[in-house]
């Protein structure tokens, strides 16, 4: 099981992650796209990553907007692997 980082880890990396903060244990960002087409492709790029990493987002859909959260359900918190999905996610467009 993944190591839950601590507070002062977790903003740490929180700060080098444009769009992206930390609430109630979990990391989450929303994207907006011009339409529903845009925003289901950008969807479809985060499922090669997350299944390498064993790490999988919740995703909530609302027309052009694609809310993400991750948290590492198991440990009970933000771990490294969330971050790291975060990092790959954000270079996605």
């Amino acid at each position: 099981m993944a190591q839950l980082l601590t507070d002062a880890e977790i903003q740490a990396q929180a700060t080098s992650l444009s769009g992206w903060g930390v609430t109630d244990a979990k990391l989450q960002t929303t994207r907006i796209f011009p339409d529903f087409v845009t925003a289901i492709a950008f969807v479809n790029q985060l499922v090669e990553p997350a299944e390498s990493a064993g790490h999988h987002p919740d995703i909530e859909i609302s027309y052009n907007k694609v809310h993400i959260t991750l948290t590492t359900h198991d440990a009970g918190g933000l771990t490294q692997k969330d971050f790291d999905l975060a990092a790959i996610i954000s270079q996605i467009s």
